[in-house]
């Protein structure tokens, strides 16, 4: 039993496709560059258009309800019959969106512009995920800590380039934007000629890993069922931290400290840059430790430093956002790949599932936040979200399964 898998293990580690893990890192980058532009241009367009809190969180709702819904859809069509040249047309739907939104002069022009980018960015995950998990030769850890970071990076450079581009230049500069959008996808063709023999290698290196420990593989529809409900919780708790500081953080620092919405722009950058340290951090550690412990590090280990946030001056402000950020940010792509491990065949369905849970629950939770900015205002929900990491506590119901050690071991 053991010499064929020690066998499959170093085939495996040899074959980690670094250079294909770092274009599609960079497609990632791409994507969420451009859909991180969305909140970074709010305090632009609400004072441009005389947008209230509500309106303001129904655009998050509306490009994220768009992100999710077509994600599951498109995963479980590409499990059966993959599409590497999907993420090629999903850009497409986010270069038309992102050059709209540059020249929509309305509210309703705006709602659609940002449901085209949500639409892009719904058929480009579900096959990106696989292909970075083809290319991964088994560290998975490693190769959606690189997916996943390039992602988290684009978030952060979006409110650095609106706050140095977008903010003097106007809502017009977002057209510029394009020309990153048309660079994914001569990236996304380079990666899709790739896409026959990567995962001609993985999935057999895949049988032979399943054929040495069956048991492993094979849970029953409880378990699984158990397990995903537990992590979509652990999501929500994480999401609705997380986008109190996607939509609000520069009202809340221009509200409560008075700085400029240039300097919102910049802090809302480093929150960003500390989720995709966070991101990889968590990723690497992954494969050391297990996905089970990072998830209740990253979920339930911020809780003291969210309760303090709300009562500090802008200097400690700062230095929490950043580490709250780049621990809570450990999570996602631990809870990603505990979901993986749970249903091995079903790669892009899981994947789909997940990236579009993590827009509609996100999305979901913007629209109840900005009703309750306007309500009782920005700095009394930041007070209340700061209880909400103790949602983690729910990682305590999850199955114990392998936890993906085994492969590189």
């Amino acid at each position: 039993m053991n010499a064929p898998t020690t066998t499959a293990t170093t085939v495996l580690q040899a074959k980690v496709h670094l250079a294909v893990l770092i274009v599609l890192g960079l497609t990632h980058l791409i994507n969420d560059l451009i859909q991180s532009l969305i909140p970074a241009i709010y305090p632009v367009i609400k004072q441009a258009y005389a947008l209230d809190f509500v309106q303001i969180g129904m655009i998050t709702l509306t490009f994220q309800v768009a992100g999710s819904l077509l994600q599951p859809v498109v995963g479980l069509y590409t499990d059966r019959n993959p599409l590497p040249y999907s993420t090629v047309v999903g850009m497409v739907f986010t270069l038309a969106g992102v050059v709209s939104l540059a020249y929509a002069s309305s509210y309703a022009m705006i709602l659609v512009s940002v449901a085209s980018i949500g639409i892009g960015s719904s058929i480009f995950h579900p096959e990106a995920t696989r292909m970075a998990r083809y290319a991964s030769g088994g560290r998975q850890g490693l190769a959606q800590g690189i997916f996943q970071v390039g992602g988290q990076f684009g978030g952060a450079l979006g409110p650095l380039l609106a706050a140095l581009i977008i903010v003097p230049r106007g809502q017009g500069s977002l057209a510029w934007f394009g020309a990153t959008a048309l660079l994914a996808m001569v990236l996304m063709v380079w990666t899709a000629r790739r896409h026959s023999t990567i995962s001609k290698h993985f999935l057999a290196i895949a049988a032979s890993i399943a054929a040495a420990a069956p048991t492993d593989t094979e849970r029953s529809r409880a378990t699984v069922i158990h397990g995903l409900v537990i992590l979509t919780l652990l999501m929500f708790s994480k999401l609705a931290y997380l986008e109190s500081f996607r939509s609000f953080y520069t009202f809340y620092l221009i509200d409560r400290f008075g700085v400029s919405i240039a300097t919102s722009q910049l802090m809302l950058f480093v929150f960003f840059f500390s989720s995709a340290a966070g991101v990889l951090l968590g990723g690497l550690l992954g494969d050391r430790i297990g996905r089970y412990r990072i998830i209740w590090i990253s979920i339930l280990g911020p809780l003291p430093l969210t309760l303090l946030l709300p009562h500090v001056d802008l200097l400690w402000t700062g230095v929490l956002t950043v580490l709250i950020n780049l621990i809570m940010a450990s999570a996602f792509a631990s809870i990603l790949i505990y979901a993986m491990e749970l249903v091995p065949t079903r790669i892009g369905l899981i994947a789909g599932v997940f990236y579009g849970l993590n827009f509609g629950l996100a999305g979901i939770a913007a629209a109840i936040l900005g009703a309750m900015a306007d309500h009782i205002g920005v700095e009394a929900v930041y007070t209340l979200c700061s209880f909400l990491p103790l949602g983690g506590l729910l990682a305590w119901f999850l199955p114990q399964i392998n936890d993906g050690l085994r492969w590189h071991r």
